[in-house]
């Protein structure tokens, strides 16, 4: 499947938010030890993380609460963060630092292209996509990052049996999730998933706002 097929149209804005002096330091001292370049070809997560343990990569992770405490909750697996927006890496790069996470790395660059280029077919245990922005207004919902070519290009990563794991406040969104995930071939719904998911500051704020929270959880066939 050629990559302009996945990604026609980009599901995030870079925002030109406020890098604080230590999510820059972090940035530029900390990302050599716990962060990877993109780079056209497949990684080794066993040379990468020094192992072979199951494999786990968080589509969005925003300043990295969850993704810090689920590493600490689950140190027998590892864990890739993609995310874009230089605040959240360095917020991520300072909690994986403070925390002296040895199973995290950080990827800052599209997810789409990371799991199409760098991850190995069926290299996964689970794929996390927690309160990805939801695009309310319907002219822009084509700019949902869920869509049948995602949804495809999960299921081939996930090892048989692999979760992926979506979340969000918005009704519609996790109605449309769950369409395209039901849709897709490959996957199948599940139970739970891979790990107990923790609360993030947008899962909060839905709640302030009477938003109801859905988690979705589909597993590879």
């Amino acid at each position: 499947m050629a990559l302009s097929s996945l990604r026609p149209i980009r599901s995030y804005v870079l925002r030109q938010g406020r890098t604080t002096a230590a999510q820059q330091r972090a940035l530029e001292e900390l990302f050599p030890k716990y962060g990877l370049e993109f780079q056209n070809q497949l990684i080794d997560p066993g040379a990468l993380f020094g192992r072979v343990a199951p494999l786990v990569v968080e589509i969005g992770s925003g300043m990295g609460e969850t993704t810090a405490a689920i590493a600490r909750a689950k140190p027998e697996a590892d864990f890739i963060a993609v995310e874009v927006h230089g605040p959240g890496v360095g917020g991520l790069l300072r909690r994986i630092a403070a925390d002296e996470l040895a199973n995290v790395r950080v990827i800052r660059h599209d997810a789409l292209e990371v799991l199409a280029r760098m991850i190995a077919d069926g290299a996964l245990a689970a794929i996390h996509l927690f309160f990805p922005d939801p695009w309310p207004k319907k002219r822009h919902h084509k700019r949902r990052l869920v869509q049948p070519q995602f949804a495809a290009l999960a299921a081939r990563k996930l090892a048989p049996g692999g979760i992926v794991h979506a979340a969000t406040d918005w009704p519609d969104y996790a109605q449309h999730m769950n369409s395209v995930f039901m849709h897709e071939p490959g996957l199948e719904p599940a139970p739970c998933g891979f790990v107990e998911r923790f609360a993030t500051k947008f899962e909060t704020r839905g709640r302030r706002l009477g938003h109801p929270i859905r988690d979705l959880f589909f597993r590879r066939k």
